[in-house]
């Protein structure tokens, strides 16, 4: 098996622009919080995926009427834990940073708030007329999800597969769009307000439904020419869904190749001083010299 195999799917987590700070204890526990490589981060890492998780199960559950009813107070307090947890962590996420409004106004650290201010806003609107808004509060915790792909590098890699596939992703739904509109004009041509295709608008929603092959069934074509071009849609659709899997998993696996061939920047930590950023040949610390583990760098 190959050694890029091997590694954990955990991935260092802090762009460039946040700064790394001075060695001291902020720079402990940037170590500890944005750099996964470290048995401490990927501990970290794997605690905080748990915390992530069970604070969503904790959301859910509390939408269960009967749940929320009978088990009211123990699933407050379980929310409120999992609050304080991650208004912790946001914290020591800007304290540990050179840049802190990099990371505040960066999407993770906009997620990382969002995690933890409908709790707190909340009980800024007391009363019972109120309680509909608390509820919408408090089902966008769920945004904590995103979270998740902080710490895991699959969801990077089909991120910059998503990012480098947009401009053919952006021609073929043009072209999918042009296809809608003429076909959805044809049906309405065809078919007319007498069979419920009253506007262009509406026969192109017809359209949608029909080639995404969803058929919603509230607008039918009675005709048989409309028939046949529902029909040759329908196929037409089975096609047109495999085009967008295909443009971003050849990406991918461009990408991969890319990572297993190129000269790319390995996450290794130097076990003695804690450096990161080490080539993926390196088989010394380029900071302090000591010899870094061979099957972790790369080195034969």
């Amino acid at each position: 098996m190959r050694q890029d195999d091997e590694a954990p799917t955990y991935v260092s987590q802090a762009p460039v622009a946040y700064g790394k700070p001075p060695p001291g204890w902020r720079r402990r526990m940037y170590d500890v919080i944005f750099e996964a490589d470290t048995p401490a981060g990927r501990r970290f890492d794997i605690a905080l995926v748990c915390a992530i998780l069970l604070s969503i199960l904790v959301v859910v559950l509390d939408s269960v009427p009967r749940l929320h009813r009978d088990h009211a107070d123990l699933l407050n307090a379980f929310e409120w834990g999992f609050t304080a947890l991650f208004t912790v962590e946001y914290v020591a996420r800007l304290v540990c940073v050179q840049r802190p409004w990099r990371y505040a106004g960066g999407f993770y650290g906009v997620i990382d708030l969002l995690a933890v201010l409908p709790s707190y806003f909340s009980l800024l609107m007391p009363g019972t007329e109120l309680l509909l808004d608390i509820r919408i509060l408090r089902l966008l915790r769920v945004f904590r999800i995103f979270k998740l792909t902080l710490y895991i590098e699959e969801y990077t890699r089909l991120g910059e597969a998503l990012a480098a596939s947009r401009r053919k992703i952006l021609v073929f739904l043009s072209v999918v769009l042009m296809a809608i509109l003429i076909l959805g004009t044809v049906m309405y041509v065809v078919e007319g307000p007498k069979n419920g295709y009253t506007s262009i608008p509406v026969a192109m929603y017809w359209a949608t439904v029909t080639m995404t092959t969803v058929g919603y069934g509230d607008i039918t074509p009675h005709t048989n020419l409309g028939k046949a071009i529902a029909s040759f849609m329908m196929l037409m659709g089975w096609g047109i869904l495999a085009v967008p899997t295909g443009i971003v998993t050849a990406e991918m696996t461009l990408r991969r190749g890319d990572r297993r061939t190129g000269p790319a920047r390995a996450a290794l930590h130097c076990p003695a001083c804690g450096s990161g950023g080490h080539d993926a040949t390196a088989r010394f610390c380029k900071d302090c010299g000591t010899a870094l583990p061979v099957h972790r760098a790369g080195a034969k």
